[in-house]
């Protein structure tokens, strides 16, 4: 089959002809269509360290035909088209086709393209954690407040949705005119910016006292101590970004508030007994974008699916600009 792969040899992508993997226990073989690629890609791009003759295929975002079964499938059957965020232990979606355990992927969802789905397995999942599993938001806390900081990126599109269906009070944060219109557009109350004093506009917009709860999607070192700030007491605090180095955290001891992660691929790297929730949590997600409640976040389309345009699409990544998602389509 075909895929595009990282070697030791090369410092850029490559069209590589590989075996085509075969289905055991609940693994599902799926022919991919549409791929997405997502800032998770270019880390793991950047941590790759190959031995000689080693392939590196990368990719998780994907939609796709299940074409095969292993033996232990009982969720889904050939034929059906499906949209899953992968599993960073196991090659990726950058290929004709991958393997994929049945409990981490969803039905596609009926009204949307190929185009439009593949965009939201992985954000979708990692806003969906964050805001129900890490922050622990229920129904309970209908008009409470959060602060999504960098509201126009992949995850921050989709909990910015998330987040008002859940009847949460948004601001979202973003810098750029068309950032901006965009996380307006994807249901935040208010837009402030993150590279200003964000205590000072939170407390204009009339939250002297702070936020309920607060999803970072940004540098975590750079927005930590406006957060200590901004998170009232009790209130929770989840970043998807990892610190790159220590913190002060003696306010948040003060305010007995929660500081959490979140980290999509946890329940796949370490088989989880409950991993099945992310074939759950594609499943609901997929009603909602079949009943309107959620909308897709694409918003920029490559094509076909080889190393130059896999190359392209780092590249835009990358640069740290790129609104909402991105995503590739169709081999050669």
């Amino acid at each position: 089959m075909k895929a595009v792969g990282l070697t030791k040899e090369s410092t850029s992508f490559v069209d590589l002809e590989i075996a085509q993997p075969v289905p055991e226990n609940h693994d599902l073989l799926v022919q991919i269509k549409t791929i997405s690629i997502n800032p998770v890609d270019t880390k793991q791009r950047e941590a790759t360290k190959l031995k000689e003759e080693e392939v590196k295929i990368l990719g998780w975002d994907a939609v796709g035909e299940v074409v095969d079964t292993g033996s232990k499938v009982s969720l889904f059957k050939t034929g059906q088209e499906v949209y899953f965020a992968g599993d960073v232990t196991r090659p990726g979606s950058y290929a004709e086709f991958t393997l994929i355990d049945e409990r981490l992927v969803g039905l596609k969802p009926k009204k949307l393209s190929l185009e439009e789905a593949a965009a939201m397995p992985l954000t979708t999942i990692t806003a969906w954690e964050a805001l129900v599993e890490r922050l622990g938001i229920t129904e309970d806390d209908n008009g409470k407040s959060i602060l999504i900081i960098n509201g126009a990126g992949g995850v921050g599109s989709i909990a910015t949705q998330l987040a008002a269906n859940m009847g949460l009070e948004v601001i979202s944060t973003a810098s750029r005119p068309e950032t901006i219109e965009w996380t307006q557009k994807h249901g935040a109350n208010y837009v402030i910016n993150h590279r200003e004093d964000i205590t000072k506009q939170l407390a204009n917009l009339g939250f002297e006292k702070g936020v309920d709860f607060i999803l970072c999607l940004h540098d975590t070192n750079a927005h930590w101590d406006e957060m200590q700030k901004a998170i009232r007491p009790q209130g929770k605090i989840c970043s998807i970004v990892e610190l790159s180095e220590p913190v002060e955290m003696s306010l948040l001891k003060d305010k007995s508030a929660t500081f959490s992660y979140e980290f999509m691929f946890t329940r796949s790297k370490y088989d989880t007994e409950d991993k099945i929730k992310q074939h759950e949590i594609l499943t609901e997600a997929a009603r909602m974008f079949d009943i309107g409640a959620l909308t897709t976040t694409l918003n920029k389309v490559l094509s076909p699916i080889n190393a130059a345009t896999i190359e392209e699409a780092h590249t835009i990544i990358s640069s740290g600009k790129m609104i909402g998602k991105l995503v590739v389509k169709g081999f050669d």
